[in-house]
């Protein structure tokens, strides 16, 4: 889960402010690192480890000049955590190209031990980004090169998406600015991973955009024109003329997490709207409570942020009270996306603080979007009681986690899945709640569905081990599984081997 911005302005105009401004609207997609990157005469380049606020400041901003620009936040899973992973990635030769992508490529390893070196290249960084930027770029060269060509045109560069296609599996959305050629966006042939892309006139001139999340392009004043498809790419060229083309034709499966945990509420994506998505969770949520026979509570609280407009459209359809029983400390990050456990553990009570008013001697329905170690769960379940609370009800707006992500979720190994091997009520115990429930699978994909019949599936693997790419191996998994351990400082688990559907 990363988030980018990239953005074709006028000529003599400066890009980088309204990147700063869509980095700041994605923070919450990444906090490990952020990057800018701009060209006027050559390659302006700011990046680093940190948050956004803290890896620009006034004086690099002042020399990010220029009308092309790409930037990024990251958090990682491919790639470890140093100053060399982080985006964007540029190359001058053969061919000038800056990119950022979100997503994550599965056969990473199989493409630096056999492409690149039997191609003499040799990476930079650990980086998955890296392996796309070569791919395109060699792709794009030879073509040019068997051509002969002194202009690169829309068929070449769609050539050099298809390459990527055709080489570099997993999924991906990517952007990359071409100094003197446009810019060109795409996205991996499921369309997993989701980009937007937007327009806006000024009176400098006309303005392209392309972002991970819709909120990007609305914070900067660009109306949304186009979701990009599976498969498909956009190429803005030097005239500002503007070509798609569809290059891959496989069923579209975006991943159902963006609506349940990822994106922000105010993000459209696919044309679906996030919030509205998380309230029909809650509303499903609360049929299958009632029709379960479940007990009642006397409030409802939801486990901000993410699960807050869910827990209040639960609320409403049960009619039982909804309450804030729990104070966010916004100032710490999210502890799904942290780098490793022992840092989740420590700011779950600097995160969350429970009002004791709401809790004390009542029955209290926790809901959150998802439970994955149930490290964090376990603690804020701990926190009611401790708060008073009579007894503790737990629902999760999706349904159990049992498979590893190998798509861009760092979700190592299904042993660290509290899900993994357990039955419901094993589940309950081991969180210390005296129910639990889980919302149906069927129920989460029809909520998301209603706001765009025509996506017929989405991306479910993590709960079903079924990958929609089909090129999901064992071995792969267990690749990923040992880069993420590694990158995270720890260890395999025991009995940490994946298997793959």
């Amino acid at each position: 889960m990363c988030g980018f911005i990239g953005i074709y302005g006028p000529n003599n105009t400066d890009v980088s402010g309204e990147i700063y401004e869509g980095l700041l609207a994605v923070q919450h997609r990444g906090q490990d690192a952020a990057g800018m990157i701009t060209f006027t005469d050559s390659f302006h380049l700011k990046k680093g480890l940190g948050l956004v606020l803290e890896v620009f400041d006034q004086k690099n901003m002042a020399r990010l000049r220029g009308n092309l620009g790409v930037g990024h936040v990251r958090y990682p899973t491919i790639g470890g955590n140093s100053g060399e992973d982080a985006q964007p990635f540029h190359l001058t030769y053969p061919i000038g190209i800056a990119m950022a992508h979100n997503g994550n490529v599965s056969n990473y390893k199989e493409l630096v031990e056999g492409f690149f070196s039997g191609n003499r290249t040799r990476l930079n960084s650990s980086c998955d980004l890296e392996v796309i930027l070569f791919v395109f770029a060699r792709a794009l060269d030879e073509r040019l090169t068997e051509s002969k060509a002194t202009e690169i045109t829309a068929e070449d560069m769609f050539h050099a998406v298809k390459t990527v296609f055709d080489l570099v599996k997993g999924a991906y959305s990517v952007v990359a600015t071409l100094p003197d050629v446009g810019m060109v966006a795409f996205r991996d042939p499921y369309g997993i991973k989701p980009i937007i892309f937007g327009e806006k006139e000024t009176e400098e001139g006309h303005w392209f955009a392309c972002a991970s999340e819709s909120v990007v392009l609305d914070i900067n004043g660009y109306e949304k024109t186009h979701d990009i498809g599976p498969g498909e790419a956009i190429f803005i060229d030097d005239d500002r003329q503007v070509h798609r083309a569809q290059l891959a034709n496989k069923p579209h499966s975006p991943c159902i997490f963006e609506w349940v945990y990822f994106s922000r509420p105010d993000s459209m994506l696919d044309g679906i709207s996030v919030y509205k998505t998380r309230s029909r969770f809650g509303e499903k949520m609360a049929e299958q409570w009632i029709a379960s026979g479940a007990p009642l509570p006397d409030a409802i609280i939801p486990i901000p942020d993410s699960s807050r407009d869910a827990a209040l459209g639960m609320a409403k359809a049960m009619k039982i009270p909804y309450r804030e029983g729990l104070v966010k400390n916004r100032y710490i990050g999210r502890t799904f996306i942290m780098p490793n456990q022992q840092s989740r553990n420590q700011s779950v009570r600097r995160k969350l603080n429970p009002i004791k008013l709401e809790f004390e001697g009542r029955d209290v329905l926790l809901v959150d979007d998802s439970i994955v170690r149930g490290n964090t769960s376990k603690r804020i379940v701990q926190m009611a009681r401790d708060a008073g609370a009579r007894k503790v009800y737990f629902a999760s707006t999706s349904p159990p986690l049992v498979a590893p992500c190998p798509y861009g979720i760092d979700m190592a190994t299904k042993t660290e899945f509290i899900a993994s091997g357990r039955t419901n009520d094993e589940i309950a115990a081991e969180m210390g709640v005296d129910y639990l429930m889980y919302l149906d699978r069927e129920s989460m994909n029809d909520a998301a569905r209603e706001g765009n019949p025509k996506i017929k599936n989405f991306c479910n693997a993590c709960f079903t081990g079924v990958y929609p790419t089909g090129d999901i191996t064992a071995e792969r998994l267990s690749a990923i599984a040992g880069d993420r351990c590694a990158n995270r400082g720890e260890s395999m688990p025991e009995g940490g081997t994946v298997s793959a559907s």
